[in-house]
């Protein structure tokens, strides 16, 4: 906002009051394009609420590492991509073996392990040193995208399973909704995480992230209070 930072509040404000308006206008459809009905499904609402809150972790770190890397560590653009690897790599081999036990356990379970994993891999990168080797970053990377890939396939299952059959489609929107506005919301805490502290953004936005995996996790747990 530049030289005019009075302006937030009354942007925020005005755009709660869109929003409240539109999903009072879209409860009387009977095909709404924001599908608020099943959000009224307490399975619903906790599986895309924990959906959200992983995907704010991922571009939380996806973003800042990068600087880390970097500035702190004077890597290479290429060695920061390999640095980054194991944990897509990991959640593509996790991926098939989450599949599977979500058919055996409850996503409840699977989901929160997943994130509270999740959770300690954004500790241990917090606690990098400075002369952090690739090893010290890979194997914590390789953690995370354990914990990442472990949480996708049991969430995603409990999300389209807990929606009518009907209405798999405006199921598969809130996933992308949820997807999107977690990696929107990490984006965006990432600047303020460096616009706090140049030289610690990174440290910053770690945390921030370990904070949401934490409570994915306790609200991933919290589904299997819930009378299926």
């Amino acid at each position: 906002h530049g030289a005019a930072p009075q302006r937030l509040p009354a942007e925020i404000a005005g755009a709660a009051l869109c929003w409240a308006l539109l999903l009072r206008r879209q409860r009387g459809h009977a095909a709404p394009l924001l599908p608020v009905d099943l959000f009224r499904k307490p399975m619903f609402a906790l599986s895309a609420l924990t959906a959200f809150c992983t995907f704010a972790v991922q571009s939380l770190a996806f973003v800042s590492l990068p600087f880390f890397f970097e500035r702190t560590l004077g890597r290479s653009p290429i060695d920061t991509g390999f640095l980054i690897t194991p944990w897509p790599a990991l959640v593509a081999v996790m991926g098939p073996l989450g599949g599977w036990m979500s058919d055996r356990y409850p996503a409840g379970t699977l989901g929160g392990i997943g994130l509270a994993v999740l959770s300690a891999g954004m500790l241990l990168l917090v606690a990098l040193p400075p002369d952090a080797s690739a090893l010290d970053i890979g194997w914590r990377m390789a953690l995370c995208g354990v914990g990442f890939g472990f949480f996708q396939a049991p969430n995603m299952k409990a999300i389209m399973g807990s929606a009518p059959r009907a209405r798999a489609g405006s199921a598969s929107g809130i996933v992308a909704t949820a997807r999107l506005s977690g990696q929107a919301t990490g984006a965006a805490l990432v600047a303020y995480c460096f616009t706090l502290s140049d030289a610690r953004g990174t440290v910053y936005a770690l945390m921030v992230a370990a904070g949401f995996a934490a409570v994915g996790a306790v609200v991933s747990f919290s589904r299997q209070l819930l009378r299926n």
